[in-house]
């Protein structure tokens, strides 16, 4: 790939940030570290941006790595480092990567929103669950302003080549969040195919990531950690009842985010001692007892701690407006504030409340519950999705050992 003189390369780059709506204020401040790097560059007589470029410069005006070694790093240093980061993203695949999309319209265009509305409906149609179809309409955006950004200005321009060069943007991601936006470009490039707008079945020549359940080790909490987790509850405050109560449902039942936050007050069948629901994963009907400390924890949240709203929701937010969890909610600052107060890490494993439904799976299999009884309470269509938690249970793997004769490596 030819390279662009740096001037020409930053001029190009600043158009994109323009397209992009960035205000005049982010633009002043990128202009000013743009005109830093361009004299750092004029300095060591180089007319080219590269990585170690870069890197000398943000070491040499701002000691980045100095401060990263001492763990010193601030906002602001971070910002300096996504200066050069964004430079070479752009030089390397002409658009700009991991933009803050959370609360951004991404496409603007007339056309591209309008095969962003034909395709969710699609797949609505389809059948797909709420989930599904909320990430795959996320993730035909985020292809489809990629295409803009490559000058594209029609879906049936759309060649192999090109999905493939958007694959390259996902390098750094974990390899099951590539199987999931890929699993979605393959989705789109279908519909695509099935309305005559693309002629070519790029979705067959589109390649998969396979990222089995089985390769890896899910993240569970042992006992001593489950106990501080709790402990951190202030079980004496309207909020605290709360979290105790979704924690519980998470750590017993083994039931996912989605579904804590979906349950109505009619799940609960508390002459029966039963909970039933239906799974927004699987769209199944699932029908659990209800243990007598996750249930005292619900009722003590619903009769001393829920807010007085008219809502069939159980679980809501304690800050007004009192509406339910928000679908992108997943309510990982609830485990990581207790953690933070229970001084338990958080870097070596994912704590989040999926961990919780892990933690269920792996104490069931340690009282030597069937898989297919473990399968039922989590509500997995396939005694294959259970059998990953065989992993953590550490008794279980030794006697699968084989006992191998000595060697003699004399012989």
């Amino acid at each position: 790939m030819q390279k662009k003189p740096i001037k020409e390369l930053l001029h190009d780059l600043e158009q994109e940030l323009l397209r992009l709506g960035y205000t005049e204020g982010s633009m002043k401040f990128y202009r000013n570290r743009w005109q830093k790097i361009l004299q750092f560059t004029e300095e060591r007589n180089e007319t080219h941006y590269s990585e170690k470029l870069g890197i000398d410069y943000v070491e040499s005006y701002f000691q980045i790595f100095e401060k990263d070694f001492d763990k010193t790093l601030s906002q602001k240093d971070t910002q300096e480092l996504r200066i050069i980061r964004i430079i070479g993203d752009y030089q390397l695949h002409h658009t700009v990567l991991r933009r803050y999309y959370k609360h951004q319209k991404l496409l603007t265009d007339p056309y591209f929103m309008g095969i962003s509305d034909d395709f969710k409906k699609y797949c609505e149609l389809k059948d797909y669950s709420k989930v599904t179809v909320d990430h795959y309409a996320k993730q035909s955006e985020r292809f489809m302003d990629y295409l803009i950004s490559q000058r594209i200005q029609n879906c049936h321009d759309i060649t192999l080549p090109i999905v493939n060069s958007y694959i390259k943007t996902l390098a750094g991601y974990a390899y099951k969040t590539v199987e999931q936006i890929i699993c979605s470009i393959r989705a789109f490039l279908r519909y695509l195919l099935e309305q005559d707008i693309l002629k070519d079945d790029l979705a067959s020549k589109t390649p998969m990531v396979q990222a089995r359940k089985q390769t890896r080790i899910p993240s569970v909490w042992t006992k001593e950690e489950l106990d501080a987790l709790i402990g951190a509850i202030d079980r004496g405050s309207p909020k605290g009842k709360r979290d105790y109560a979704i924690i519980l449902l998470g750590c017993v039942l083994g039931l996912r985010v989605t579904d804590i936050k979906n349950l109505t007050f009619d799940s609960f069948h508390w002459e029966e001692k039963k909970l039933i629901f239906t799974q927004s994963k699987t769209r199944s009907t699932v029908t659990l007892p209800i243990p007598a400390e996750v249930g005292w924890a619900v009722i003590d949240y619903l009769k001393y701690g829920r807010p007085k709203v008219n809502s069939p929701i159980v679980f809501v937010r304690h800050l007004a407006p009192f509406l339910p969890f928000s679908e992108s909610d997943h309510l990982h600052q609830l485990i990581r504030d207790y953690m933070r107060i229970a001084h338990i890490p958080t870097l070596k494993k994912h704590r989040g409340m999926h961990s919780l439904r892990h933690t269920a799976a792996s104490r069931m299999l340690e009282h030597d519950t069937p898989l297919t009884v473990i399968s039922d309470i989590l509500g997995h269509t396939d005694t294959d999705s259970t059998a990953v938690y065989l992993k953590v249970d550490i008794n279980k793997l030794k006697e699968c050992c084989l006992n191998m004769p000595e060697v003699d490596i004399h012989e």
